[in-house]
């Protein structure tokens, strides 16, 4: 990258938008990945969120049941509403239909926040994905669920998927404007619901999403590419490529947001408009994984550091090259390498090229306020996933959900079939939580050896990522026959090939999570006391005798030391060089 002027790092924290949770997404079309598949990816960046892989079976519910609803952040329940007959199995994020969703927060004007609605962005999501057969079902889904019972959550940009196509959708609420109802004498809210905008990358593309609206402008409903929500009778035409809320504009004008023409309406400029924050912490991780695959980008730059005032960048683009799963496992771990920014280049990092940076996000020094970048990859990461949807297996063996628990820079990605029976008791729900211990739960085991990766981050990494990339790598090469194996099956036997894809499932993950017990244990020992033992191909060398080897004692770098010397002048200066 060429050398540009960054903003200063002084800030007014007023411009900083609040990322309680702040989380990546990725979007891939078939025309875009090597195989003809999509993706769907998601981090669930937060600090309490904990790593499980959730797993609810299909079910018939009788008349009469009702579904109680939770804040997917506090837990606390926010209501009830009816059950329908049937519902399918979901996986973490994705159901035996290959639908996949993923989401990231973007707040937006805080006065749409919907005090009365009782459905928030988690349980839309885990909604959509028990009730819809497709990416179009799933956002008919969501809009009927908020227009019926109310948004209970600030701004979200959701990604949605199946085995044909990817979407993106944008949703923010109506605020809350209570009135009398005539008919039951109770105040409800005249503005219940939601306005919300859904856009089909189109193939051969890709796009990405990370805490900020990126919808801006969209073709109005003409009846063979776009439509309003009050046209759902059009939805599965394959030509419609844009669905939006039939009020999302004039909505916006009776509140005094937009006042132009209805061609010239942007929704992210109208519901949740640009600032440095916007910009720096969140549209800065889009353009990172944008430049991986693209030449393009570096038009860019400088909107993406915090230039608001340059042309934004567009919502989806053409990339390069084609993508596969493992390449959007390495833009999860993405902390802005060759660039200016690169986090593990400036004094934050210390003498061990440390690319992240302990919260809080903003921090004041002498009355001044100043940030951290906030990046892809980072230690808050609960769990994260790359959905792959395969348009030419059995739904059950063509959805894969790539689950890593942790921080995505030190997890592995382990394959899950959508059409599995059962999940692994390392990964299951209930083993430990966020303030639960326990030593056979995935999430603590990788957690455990990202923690002690941070102390000595380039001296460990190494050891770490070759580990990493050989357990994804083997399980690459291991799916195409399992889905051979799988599909042969289900032409005559569908039960012995979930089966199948189950116990593969399942033992991938448990043997996972043993061997990286086992690298832990082998970090520990080679670099314990901040020495290095030496070992070849794993094995620690002892002497003739059986005695350790003497370990080496790398130090300190060069910069660690002009600091120091700056810091302390001759005070540590050996008395023979005075």
């Amino acid at each position: 990258m060429n050398k540009r002027t960054i903003l200063p790092l002084i800030v007014i924290l007023t411009l900083l938008p609040s990322f309680s949770d702040a989380c990546t997404n990725y979007l891939v079309t078939k025309g875009a990945s090597t195989d003809g598949s999509t993706m769907v990816s998601y981090a669930a960046d937060s600090h309490i969120r904990y790593g499980e892989l959730y797993w609810r079976p299909a079910a018939d519910w009788a008349p009469g049941a009702m579904v109680t609803l939770y804040d997917r952040g506090t837990a606390e329940p926010l209501g009830q509403i009816p059950q329908i007959p049937h519902t399918y199995q979901v996986i973490g994020f994705m159901n035996e239909h290959q639908v996949a969703i993923g989401e990231t927060t973007f707040d937006g004007r805080s006065e749409l926040h919907d005090t009365t609605g009782i459905v928030d962005y988690g349980s839309l999501m885990f909604l959509a994905l028990q009730r819809a057969k497709t990416a179009r079902e799933a956002i008919r889904v969501i809009g009927d669920l908020v227009e019926q019972f109310g948004y209970a959550s600030t701004g979200e940009s959701f990604s949605i998927g199946d085995a044909n196509e990817v979407w993106i959708m944008e949703i923010i609420g109506k605020g809350t404007r209570l009135v009398m109802d005539k008919k039951t004498k109770k105040m409800v809210n005249a503005d219940k619901g939601a306005v919300w905008v859904a856009i089909r990358i189109p193939d051969g593309y890709i796009s990405a999403h990370a805490n900020h609206a990126r919808i801006t402008n969209f073709p109005l409903e003409n009846g063979t590419t776009s439509i309003s929500s009050k046209n759902y009778k059009l939805l599965n035409n394959p030509e419609i490529e844009v669905i939006y809320a039939h009020d999302v504009i004039s909505f916006a004008k009776t509140r005094g947001y937009f006042n132009g023409d209805d061609s010239k309406f942007s929704f992210s400029d109208t519901y949740a408009p640009l600032n440095f924050g916007a910009a720096r912490f969140c549209e800065l991780r889009v353009w990172a994984m944008f430049n991986h695959v693209s030449n393009d980008m570096q038009q860019f730059y400088d909107y993406a550091a915090g230039a608001i005032d340059k042309e934004r960048m567009p919502l989806y683009i053409k990339p390069d090259r084609k993508l596969s799963p493992r390449d959007l496992m390495q833009f999860k771990r993405d902390y802005l390498q060759g660039t200016d920014l690169d986090m593990s280049k400036d004094v934050g990092a210390g003498s061990f090229g440390l690319p992240y940076r302990w919260r809080p996000l903003t921090w004041k020094y002498e009355g001044q306020e100043y940030f951290n970048e906030r990046v892809t990859v980072t230690q808050q990461t609960g769990f994260s996933f790359i959905a792959q949807m395969r348009n030419w297996l059995p739904d059950p063996i063509g959805g894969i959900f790539w689950f890593g628990v942790d921080d995505a820079g030190s997890t592995v990605y382990m394959p899950f079939y959508c059409g599995i029976k059962r999940v692994p008791h390392c990964v299951a729900e209930g083993n430990g939580d966020m303030l639960t211990y326990s030593e056979t739960a995935a999430f603590w085991v990788f957690s455990r050896v990202a923690q002690f990766a941070y102390l000595f981050y380039n001296r460990v990494m190494p050891d770490l990522i070759k580990v990493q990339a050989q357990l994804e790598q083997k399980f690459a090469a291991e799916v195409p026959e399992i889905d051979s194996k799988a599909a042969e099956m289900w032409k005559t036997n569908p039960e012995s090939a979930k089966e199948l894809i189950t116990s593969y499932s399942g033992t991938t993950a448990t043997n996972t999570v043993d061997q990286w017990r086992k690298l832990g244990e082998f970090l520990l020992v080679k670099y314990m006391d901040g020495n290095v033992k030496k070992e070849k191909e794993g094995e620690f060398l002892r002497n003739p005798w059986g005695y350790p080897q003497s370990p080496s004692f790398p130090g300190y770098n060069d910069e660690w030391k002009k600091e120091v010397i700056q810091e302390t002048g001759d005070k540590l200066k050996h008395p023979e060089e005075k």
